[in-house]
């Protein structure tokens, strides 16, 4: 039986956080043990934003040493609460200094595409003109690699008004879709934010928000202040065979 090449993502970690009532340690520890008993282990790792709460040394510090056990190639991207230099410091990231964290990873049989939609200094995400040119001229570049789109805010509307108001506009979404149109390639658009598994869509692909290591999301459409609840925690998983890509979310 052939296996499944796997990208295990992880999310929302949050190491250094106080505020959910929970040890944001504690909880990656146990994430991670629940991705070690994946069978087969994953090829690789993405960690789709918020890895640290305060962008502090110490934090990604500590974010490597708790991963390492998987002994997985790792990709990382920002999250609102992260800092990019202090990314690329700690996890050999291209670029320099504070410019948006974006790289294509060729994992085999599917090509990983990061694109940064953080803004420093605020918890809403953005995808300007710029960005969207190079996210373009990275699909043109392999337009025959199944590929996976990974962000920090997924390019849906979860209903959820606490969660929309931190998320992409929808001028930003419109425009994102309109260069994902243009690459039948793309299997799937990832991203994280919003601390609770949603599915969407955009031009026709397939979005998926992975569930936070740490503390998750109330569904409730009617509240304008977001609330976070004991839900477990969970991670995404995306099995591709066959050229096919299937996302799982696995809970801890």
């Amino acid at each position: 039986m052939t296996e499944p090449f796997v990208l295990v993502q992880l999310s929302d970690l949050h190491l250094g956080a106080h505020w959910g009532g929970q040890d944001p340690v504690a909880a990656l520890a146990a994430a991670v043990e629940a991705v070690q008993a994946l069978r087969p282990r994953p090829d690789a790792v993405l960690v789709s934003g918020d890895l640290a709460e305060n962008a502090a040394d110490a934090e990604y510090e500590q974010v490597r040493e708790l991963l390492a056990p998987l002994e997985a190639p790792l990709y990382v991207l920002p999250g609102n609460h992260d800092d990019r230099a202090a990314l690329r410091r700690h996890f050999a990231l291209a670029g320099a200094g504070g410019e948006p964290v974006q790289y294509a990873a060729d994992l085999g049989p599917l090509r990983l595409v990061v694109i940064d939609t953080t803004c420093p200094g605020v918890d809403p995400g953005a995808v300007d003109d710029e960005r969207l040119a190079w996210l373009d001229a990275e699909l043109a570049a392999a337009p025959d690699v199944p590929t996976l789109i990974a962000m920090h805010h997924p390019p849906l509307v979860t209903g959820i008004p606490a969660l929309d108001a931190t998320g992409l506009v929808e001028e930003d979404r419109r425009a994102l879709a309109e260069v994902v149109a243009r690459h039948p390639q793309v299997r799937r658009l990832v991203g994280g934010h919003v601390h609770r598994p949603v599915a969407g869509d955009l031009a026709g692909r397939a979005v998926l928000a992975a569930p936070s290591t740490y503390m998750q999301a109330r569904l409730d459409f009617c509240e304008e202040e977001l609330k976070l609840v004991p839900e477990p925690a969970g991670f995404a998983v995306h099995a591709l065979l066959d050229g096919e890509l299937t996302s799982h979310v696995h809970p801890v």
